[in-house]
């Protein structure tokens, strides 16, 4: 499968990637703004937004939206996320015009109602506060708050239930016409596409877009620190958070596969070592997530009052031996289960139009999966005790920690075990 691209007059960049073999499709508007985009008191209005694109436009309400894409057997989805949002249908091959209709008309022709967007804040409150009901959801943001305080990047995506209560019509409105411009959109389609037709559907539902009005995040700054917050739970939540790397950083695959061999399946050192070896945890795993400027390397282990005191330290030691001691075999495993995901990864359209929008928005262009299969090939271990050393060199690591947590070290002794 290659791919294929286009970019319209007004500079919405279109891109496609037939597969004969397949009767459906998929088809996706990626949005080069997200959460790290929003002002403080606006906190939240990117994911407001993207529910209110479904709640009716001025040719269809929402319950027409649901029933048109639903009435060819698609479904419509969207996600936010802190760098982009996504809108994105799943197809028959012959109703991606449909597709294309739908995703057009809500990205543009969205009303905003205003007692649907009372309705639709109070949607919101109960996802926040189903969040806060569930620990696991809750430790990741207690993480990035304190990697990254008082900054747009360590925001919830979510919002907090006063702000989203509280933001006014105008504000949502405002956000999808300022933001929304054909620069900033990568429209995708894979799967049983045909090229010209979906550039010709895009012509004509997107043509009226806009130039961009861009808005450059503020930096986003790695600082670190303890957050802890005692709480009358099954088990005690941790997570550990250290500064990784960009995506166009020359340590951007290193750290993938440096995760990989230090919590990515069962034969990694912490699930080992951790769960296989001492029986601390039933779930632990670790983590590599990067930004356009910067990253997160992050450890997770949820586990018992009376393991937490040993939980820690455990977690320590494996990182500091992996800069030492990373061997050929291991990486060697890493690789092979990054490339088996990437591969397939291909079978899938949903995922594949992900990918074409993400690289696109990321690098400018779309990598080949022969490039990306060689960029993970040249990682050695070598490379992984090189990332390994950085982060057990992190001299201000992250704490963060949920739970019947009396047990766990201070912030001190944490810290101590690092830089």
């Amino acid at each position: 499968m290659t791919h294929r691209q286009s970019v319209l007059p007004n500079g919405l960049r279109v891109i496609t990637e037939d597969n004969p073999h397949l009767e459906t499709a998929a088809v996706g508007v990626w949005v080069d703004v997200g959460a790290r985009h929003e002002a403080h008191d606006r906190n939240g209005v990117s994911h407001l937004l993207e529910h209110m694109a479904f709640k009716g436009t001025k040719r269809r309400t929402a319950r027409a939206i649901a029933e048109e894409i639903e009435a060819v057997g698609g479904h419509l989805n969207a996600y936010t996320s802190r760098e982009n949002t996504a809108y994105y249908a799943r197809v028959l091959k012959e109703d991606v015009d449909l597709g294309i209709d739908l995703l057009s008309d809500i990205l543009q022709h969205s009303t905003f109602d205003p007692v649907e967007l009372d309705r639709e804040r109070q949607v919101i409150v109960q996802e926040i506060g189903q969040a806060l009901d569930t620990p696991d959801d809750v430790i990741f943001d207690m993480l990035q708050e304190t990697a990254y305080p008082d900054q747009p990047v360590g925001r919830s995506i979510l919002g907090t239930v006063e702000r989203i209560e509280n933001l006014p019509r105008d504000i949502v409105a405002g956000h999808m016409s300022e933001h929304y411009r054909a620069p900033a959109m990568v429209l995708t389609a894979a799967g049983r596409v045909d090229h010209d037709m979906v550039v010709a559907l895009a012509t004509e539902r997107f043509g009226a877009l806009g130039p961009a009005n861009p808005v450059e995040p503020q930096a986003a700054l790695y600082a670190g620190g303890d957050m802890r917050e005692v709480r009358d739970l099954e088990q005690a939540h941790i997570a550990l958070g250290f500064p990784g790397f960009a995506y166009g950083d020359e340590n951007f695959y290193a750290s993938q596969v440096y995760a990989s061999v230090l919590g990515g399946g069962m034969s990694s050192r912490l699930f080992q070592e951790v769960r296989e070896i001492r029986g601390l945890a039933y779930s632990v795993f670790a983590y590599a997530t990067s930004m356009a400027d910067g990253g997160m390397i992050g450890v997770y282990a949820g586990t018992g009052e009376d393991q937490v005191a040993e939980l820690v330290p455990v977690l320590a030691a494996e990182m500091a031996r992996l800069a030492v001691d990373a061997a050929e075999d291991e990486v060697a495993r890493a690789r092979a289960q990054m490339k088996a995901g990437l591969l397939m990864s291909l079978e899938s359209p949903s995922s594949r139009i992900e990918q074409l929008a993400r690289h696109t928005l990321i690098h400018g262009r779309v990598l080949s999966t022969a490039e990306m299969v060689a960029r993970i090939d040249n990682v050695d271990a070598a490379a992984v005790r090189r990332v390994a050393d950085i982060v057990a060199r992190t001299p201000m690591p992250t704490l963060t920690a949920l739970g019947p947590i009396s047990h766990l070290e201070d912030a001190g002794r944490f810290a101590a075990r690092f830089g």
